[in-house]
């Protein structure tokens, strides 16, 4: 990859910035951590640093901060006492994002310390107006943050399709150099090289539930994978567009002429489902058939049927490469989650192909399923990998240096 990474960067006595994403749910009283897998994800970048006797200055955001009254529940102190028993060792939380307590706090850090600023999107409201200065890439904060460090690494992969002043920001005012994380890294490599570089047979399936979301993906795709499975509610789009008859299904009317230009292009490129759950209210509890082709009035699809399930594995067992994100039905509802979590199992099995999963339920379904291991890349970052397979450039990434 012809970007820096940490490894590149003299670190011995330095103040590092990095740029993590924490953003994991917190109880509702803030004081506990519910689920600690991206803390974990960043830990190695994390030890690298301080291994390299640097000091480690962490920035991440947590949630939407949008007025004064979000604050409370949106601070990073919680994090800051889970990564301290990760590490094994203590971590300084600085509760605020900017000023002298700061500025002190980071002078008095000692080689192989850590330190973690609030939550940086508490600078999205000021004085009670809702400014956006993080979100929004305010120059003079990018300027500040970079001005407390000496060196900084991203290795918040999550957060690199947004143009933020903590990754952005930071990264270009930066006196010395910006890096990749490991984290970051790992990200770069396995979507880079899947988009640009796969072996082949390339196989992507995508779901979830509007055409809208992955237009820019299929398209992209389209010229570079050889076969793309569509599963999810924005196959009935597909499916309006074919003629099929859809029922009360997901269908974005304004969206089937996209969806027959997309069928023209692709040719047989593109798999549909064969056959469907249908219910008759979106409902677990809900009466249920299968069935293959129209959609009576009155149901709707929720899940791929067993026949699209055989011919989706079908399509994927000579596969060399496999992108995956999004759902096959309504993956939350247990009964509409079968067709998911197959294809999930079915890719475990795959052991000659490099398989990535991105995206909150397909991840969710490999990992309720147990077979995270034996996949080769689970993505970071929902938005930030299709953003990737759409073909387009994360600044996040555009902002490290270069080799």
């Amino acid at each position: 990859m012809a970007k820096l990474t940490v490894e590149d960067l003299q670190l011995d006595g330095k103040k590092v910035l990095m740029r993590v994403d924490f953003n994991v749910p917190i109880s509702d009283d803030g004081t506990k951590v519910e689920d600690d897998n991206r803390i974990v994800a960043a830990l190695p970048t994390i030890k690298y640093v301080i291994e390299h006797n640097g000091k480690a200055i962490l920035f991440s955001h947590l949630g939407r901060i949008k007025k004064e009254e979000d604050k409370p529940a949106k601070s990073l102190k919680a994090v800051a006492e889970r990564l301290s028993e990760l590490l094994n060792k203590p971590v300084k939380f600085v509760p605020v994002t900017e000023g002298k307590e700061l500025e002190d706090a980071i002078n008095e850090l000692k080689d192989g310390e850590v330190l973690l600023v609030q939550n940086t999107r508490y600078e999205d409201v000021k004085d009670g107006k809702y400014v956006k200065r993080e979100s929004g890439n305010d120059p003079e904060l990018g300027k500040y943050w970079a001005s407390l460090g000496d060196v900084y690494v991203n290795d918040a992969f999550g957060t690199a399709h947004r143009k933020h002043a903590s990754n952005v920001g930071i990264a270009t005012n930066m006196p010395g150099k910006a890096a990749a994380g490991f984290l970051m890294e790992k990200e770069i490599k396995f979507l880079g090289d899947a988009v640009d570089n796969p072996q082949r047979p390339f196989v992507a399936i995508l779901g979830g539930a509007k055409v809208s979301d992955k237009i820019g993906v299929i398209d992209n795709l389209l010229e570079k994978a050889d076969k793309i499975i569509i599963g999810g509610g924005m196959a009935y789009t597909f499916y309006a567009a074919k003629g099929i008859k859809t029922g009360d299904s997901l269908v974005e009317k304004d969206k089937v002429d996209v969806a027959k230009k997309i069928l023209d292009k692709a040719g047989d490129k593109l798999v549909l489902p064969i056959d469907n759950v249908v219910a008759d209210k979106f409902d677990n509890d809900a009466n249920t058939k299968v069935v293959e082709g129209d959609i009576d009035d009155g149901w709707m699809a929720l899940d791929i049927g067993p026949k699209s399930i055989k011919e989706f594995e079908n399509v994927l067992k000579d596969a060399k490469t496999v992108v995956w994100n999004g759902p096959m039905g309504v993956f939350e509802k247990p009964n509409f989650a079968k067709g998911t979590l197959e294809i999930g199992k079915f890719l475990g099995t795959l052991t000659n192909a490099t398989t990535i999963v991105g995206g909150g339920d397909s991840t969710a379904a490999v990992k309720q399923l147990g077979v995270a291991d034996k996949l080769t890349h689970i993505s970071t970052g929902g938005g930030a990998s299709l953003t990737y397979l759409e073909g387009k450039t994360l600044p996040g990434i555009a902002a490290i240096s270069e080799k």
